[in-house]
């Protein structure tokens, strides 16, 4: 079994410094998440898009001084695009020779000793999970023609998965959780979202207060199975503005704001089964009631 001393050590002190300079309200996560990268472990994050994890890591490997390795996962994701090929164009003059080879992003990370952090993981294919498995096993892999390629001490997983999304998804085994641990991460508190979105637009609190009102009314609409992140209320308020630039009008008029919504929110939720109404009247309504809401507090 790895130790934190063969594992490699990760300095959660400057992880955890880094986090607090540059997430919000997540220095719980990134303390806990830190701690076990620095305790040479490997970490599921859950929780649905838009909730910090991909800034939260990079503030991780940036304190701990080790790249971050992106990997998007999808059912494309096979083994041999996360591990790496041989060059077919110079195979076909050279034969097969490691100086041919070229590595995909997990052969990247073991060699650097990188975080490797794979988004979306349960829609990985199951054999693509094997080989990731299989890594997180014994810290090494065969590559066929190529060689063993070994990880270096500072190189971990991040697996991030939104476990309320099952279209398209599989079944993490419970042989990658036991090798992993699991650190849960729902959406922010209203304070917190206000705070992301203020400083990401630098725009008027009104309106910033009610694009985030409007977000968190999606996410337990009846009418909507997949509500937004504050990703949306970002994109609401950030258009309003830029809508009244060009309509020589304030950010925070009506017609404005409705608009600016509608383009930012209708992609982003999914109506539930059997709704009929268009997302679009459903988004309008909501934009109202957090208008209304606002008016009242």
């Amino acid at each position: 079994m790895t130790t934190s001393r063969t594992a490699g050590h990760l300095d959660v002190g400057g992880m955890v410094r880094v986090a607090r300079e540059r997430v919000v309200a997540r220095i719980r996560e990134a303390e806990v998440v830190a701690a076990a990268l620095s305790a040479g472990r490997n970490v599921i994050l859950e929780g649905p898009p838009g909730t910090g994890k991909t800034t939260l890591l990079r503030s991780l490997a940036d304190g701990a001084g080790v790249p971050l390795v992106l990997v998007e996962g999808n059912a494309e994701l096979t083994p041999t695009r996360l591990v790496g090929h041989h060059d077919a164009s110079r195979v076909l003059t050279e034969d097969y020779r490691p100086e041919n080879f070229v590595p995909g992003p997990l052969t990247r990370a073991m060699t650097e000793g990188a975080l490797l952090y794979v988004e979306e993981f349960n829609r990985v294919p199951e054999e693509t999970m094997n080989v990731l498995l299989g890594v997180l096993s014994e810290r090494e892999m065969h590559v066929p023609r190529f060689g063993r390629v070994s990880a270096r001490a500072t190189f971990r997983l991040v697996a991030a998965m939104n476990p309320f999304d099952a279209v398209g998804t599989a079944r993490v085994t419970p042989a990658l959780y036991d090798r992993s641990c699991r650190v849960a991460m729902g959406y922010q508190d209203e304070e917190a979202e206000l705070r992301v979105v203020e400083s990401v637009t630098g725009a008027d609190a009104h309106l910033v207060a009610r694009a985030v009102r409007a977000v968190r009314i999606t996410r337990d609409h009846p009418e909507l199975r997949i509500g937004a992140s504050v990703r949306g209320a970002i994109d609401t308020v950030l258009i309003a503005v830029e809508l009244g630039r060009v309509r020589d009008t304030a950010a925070l008029e009506e017609e404005t704001g409705l608009d600016a919504v509608l383009a930012a929110l209708t992609g982003k939720v999914t109506r539930g089964d059997g709704v009929a109404r268009p997302v679009e009247d459903v988004v309008a309504d909501i934009w109202r009631r957090a208008g209304e809401e606002l008016g009242k507090a």
